[in-house]
């Protein structure tokens, strides 16, 4: 019997049965293939190592599929935690509060710590563009400010608001965003309204470089099929990815960094 067919069929049983797969794609600062094309873009990052390193792990059909490289984990020694920055960026492509608390449960279990020192919440996947009312975000929200009070994140901000959604937000919300992140691509320098408005309410302002779209359902799916050799994946639907970073507080060195997703099979 063919190995390769074996293993191919195994895994069509396994999709075929399974409700919510998951993948972990490790340290990508520890990776040797992709520290030769360094700098890449937040694009590459995500997307190779679903393509090249998703392995099945066996089980007897379970709803749930988790997958992850075969290396070792990202998991944070007690003795180090107080060095050590935790943080997260969490995407959205489902509604559903479930999935920031799953988010944020599964980056507490990979990275063994009871508590994220910050969760930025990409807001503007939420909001669309031009929109320039809070609603679509709130609920979104209240679940991590209901995390804060649990203790499992420590601070919480957003990505992508101008100054007046930022000012909403602020008065609106119990906790208050700790921090905004604005896109490079679309501004060179802050806004000044923006500025003045974060220093006065002590927002810190950061900058990122993420495209519009980190990953598009096409080709969540296309990883998908080149990582499982080819099974069918079209009926799964791309639920959150969180990119996680650890780093060394003392020397500003990122320790570790790497992706979380969850995917969920449709419902027919």
């Amino acid at each position: 019997m063919d190995p390769h067919n074996t293993n191919a069929e195994a895994k069509r049983c396994l999709l075929s049965h399974a409700k919510t797969l998951r993948l972990h794609t490790g340290n990508l600062v520890n990776r040797a293939r992709l520290k030769k094309k360094c700098p890449f873009s937040p694009g590459e990052e995500q997307i190779q190592p679903p393509e090249a390193t998703v392995s099945f792990f066996l089980k007897d059909l379970p709803d749930t599929l988790d997958c992850n490289i075969p290396q070792a984990t990202d998991a944070v020694i007690p003795e180090e935690r107080e060095e050590l920055k935790v943080s997260a960026k969490l995407f959205l492509f489902e509604s559903g509060q479930s999935s920031i608390r799953d988010a944020v449960e599964m980056a507490c279990q990979t990275l063994a710590v009871s508590q994220l020192d910050s969760v930025i919440i990409a807001a503007r996947r939420l909001l669309g563009d031009g929109v320039q009312t809070l609603a679509p975000l709130q609920p979104a929200w209240e679940e991590l400010e209901a995390l804060v009070h649990s203790q499992r994140i420590a601070a919480i901000g957003t990505a992508d608001l101008d100054k007046d959604l930022l000012e909403q937000l602020y008065n609106w919300a119990q906790v208050k965003p700790s921090s905004n992140q604005v896109n490079l691509a679309s501004c060179c320098v802050m806004p000044p309204e923006l500025t003045a408005f974060a220093k006065e309410f002590d927002i810190q302002l950061l900058t990122h470089n993420d495209p519009a779209e980190l990953i598009s359902a096409a080709t969540f799916r296309e990883a998908m099929q080149e990582g499982t050799q080819h099974v069918a994946t079209d009926d799964w639907r791309l639920e959150w990815l969180l990119r996680y970073s650890i780093i060394v507080k003392s020397r500003g060195i990122i320790k570790a960094m790497g992706y979380l997703f969850s995917a969920r099979k449709a419902e027919l």
